[in-house]
């Protein structure tokens, strides 16, 4: 038994120690063998072993290369885009020193904060001028998205903009200042303004003088003097109009489904109707319908077939600036959509459950609703009216106030007028106030520039008068005359290039959201009008007020705003 153990290891050792055959060898070793022989004896021709052959090279698909071109550029384009957008946001977040006011400088006062005020603070060049700004609200509203507000489709705070962050980043201070103007002094240049605020220090009440004014208060809602209107219905020009209708609106809902609730009542409670055919009643009518379809029916199905929409316009037509293809299908989406359309019907009275209407045929009758919606016409502001009856001899349009191809107000000097508060040949839309205020803060540069040749010229004019007579010098040289008078000649030159245009409007289109991801759009191509509706339109639409928000952090919010509804919906909570 001891001898077979032993045999085993010596068999083991006797087999390691004998030379392996070809045919034994591993692959690797065989191929490491060949090599060597190779390398030993390059001359040896009658070798029959053939020599090594490398392997082919892999090659990569061109799908696979496609992929990874696609991949880095990604990851390339990722990072540029997040540097560069933490980098606005950081710049945003964090601006500059600013010059102090300077009290050589003439002093702007604002009046307000809509679209004319803001664009013209936005172009304006604040080392021309001491700015101020007052108005009642610190902020400014992007007005075209006020009805996607009214729905929850969009966070009332992703469409203000605070006014400070458009003046913290220009070049001089502006001083910003939450009040409610009360008087205008066209005579003495003054204004008078309230702090509205509900905590009132020492001082509510002051006056300040002005060089130039900027009246950009815009207009409030009309309401025609038609009973009930002021009392029952919702508006929908402010900030707290939309979040008012959404707090209404949830109320009928909630109030359709407690237990017991009468039929009638219920189809009451349903019952919305808006007032006015125009972009904001249209617009309304379109987002309440995505409400509807896209969460109510999830949330509300048992009440969610009962809603009913209705739009009531005094006109033939509603968005009577539109192309007559594009109310056609306006018209016909809203068919489809189940919203009725009262076209030449007159609201005679607004009651607390219900609205009297005037049909094309004269007849009157109440209609039962549990929400009405006004969004129907302006109207000059108190303040507006005040300052106009100052004036009567110039100011005689009731529409608002004149001004002339400058945006003077006639009669005045000094005082700028722009957007809703004026009467003139122009649509009164947020696109034409914020050209008004674009061309406005142009013109008051080239006034600024105006000005200061002006006052270096006078100053060249005394200097030469004070040298007395002139001296005669030989010939060739120049006496302070001579120079003086060149001076003289180059900024009357430089004066005489400085020019002031009258405004002209640019019309860039219309846009209008209709509900169920339609949108039309009447837009000027070469010499005609382009009419066009639909889903890309739409997407068209929704790019547009992206790219006319005023900051990176307003286009952030809604982006993400209209993101979290398309993932998560409506929330149909209320406070």
């Amino acid at each position: 038994m001891q001898s077979i153990r032993c045999r085993a290891p010596l068999a083991r050792s006797i087999a390691l120690s004998r030379p392996l055959t070809r045919s034994q060898m591993p692959r690797n070793i065989l191929r490491r063998a060949l090599a060597t022989e190779a390398t030993e004896s390059p001359s040896s021709t009658t070798s029959t072993v053939p020599p090594a052959i490398p392997p082919p090279p892999h090659r990569q698909s061109r799908w696979r290369s496609f992929l990874q071109i696609l991949g880095r550029t990604t990851l390339i384009t990722v990072l540029l885009g997040a540097g560069g957008f933490y980098y606005i946001s950081h710049r945003d977040r964090h601006p500059g020193p600013q010059l102090p006011f300077d009290p050589e400088k003439k002093t702007i006062v604002v009046l307000g904060s809509g679209w004319g005020a803001t664009s013209l603070l936005k172009n304006l060049d604040t080392l021309d001028y001491n700015v101020v700004v007052i108005s009642p609200k610190n902020f400014f509203l992007f007005t075209p998205l006020l009805p996607s507000v009214a729905v929850g489709t969009l966070n009332p705070r992703s469409i203000i903009q605070p006014t400070r962050y458009m003046t913290r980043h220009k070049r001089r201070q502006v001083s910003v200042i939450e009040a409610e103007a009360t008087e205008v002094d066209p005579i003495n240049k003054t204004v008078t303004f309230t702090d509205t605020s509900e905590i009132k220090g020492l001082i509510s009440t002051t006056t300040m003088s002005y060089d130039y004014l900027v009246y950009g208060v815009g207009a409030e809602v009309q309401t025609f003097n038609i009973p009930g209107v002021q009392q029952h219905a919702c508006f929908m020009k402010e900030l707290g109009d939309a979040e008012r209708m959404n707090r209404e609106f949830m109320d009928c809902l909630e109030s359709a489904a407690f237990p017991g609730q009468d039929e009638k009542e219920i189809e009451r409670l349903l019952h919305m109707v808006v007032v006015g055919g125009g972009p904001t009643g249209v617009e309304l009518s379109g987002e309440l319908h995505d409400f509807l379809e896209d969460d109510l029916k999830m949330w509300y199905p048992e009440l969610a077939g009962k809603i009913r929409i209705t739009l009531v316009e005094a006109l033939p037509s509603v968005l009577p600036m539109f192309s007559k293809q594009l109310i056609a299908y306006t018209e016909s989406a809203f068919k489809e959509s189940k919203i009725d359309i009262l076209t030449k019907t007159m609201v005679k009275e607004v009651k607390e459950k219900s609205v009297v209407l005037q049909k094309p045929d004269k007849s009157i009758v109440e209609v039962p609703c549990g929400l009405v919606i006004w969004a129907a016409g302006n109207k000059g502001r108190k303040l507006t009216q005040d300052l106009m009856a100052k004036l009567p001899a110039d100011q005689t349009n009731r529409r608002g106030i004149t001004v002339d191809d400058y945006m003077r107000m006639k009669g005045a000097d000094g005082i700028f007028a722009i957007g809703d508060c004026t009467a003139t040949s122009y649509a009164p839309t947020a696109q034409v106030a914020s050209q008004q205020g674009g061309y406005l803060a142009r013109m008051l540069h080239l006034m600024a520039r105006q000005d200061s040749l002006q006052d270096r010229l006078n100053k060249l004019v005394k200097a030469k008068a004070d040298l007395g007579p002139p001296v005669v010098l030989p010939d060739g040289a120049v006496d302070e005359h001579q120079k003086l008078q060149n001076e003289i000649n180059d900024v009357q030159k430089q004066l005489s290039k400085v020019k002031l245009r009258p405004f002209h409007y640019s019309h860039q289109g219309t846009l209008a959201y209709i509900g169920s991801d339609k949108a039309i759009a009447d837009l000027p191509f070469m010499n005609g009008n382009l009419a066009t509706g639909g889903v890309a339109t739409y997407l068209f639409w929704r790019s547009a007020y992206l790219s006319t928000l005023f900051s990176l952090r307003n286009r952030t919010m809604v982006a993400t705003d209209w993101a979290k509804v398309r993932i998560f919906g409506r929330d149909v909570s209320r406070e």
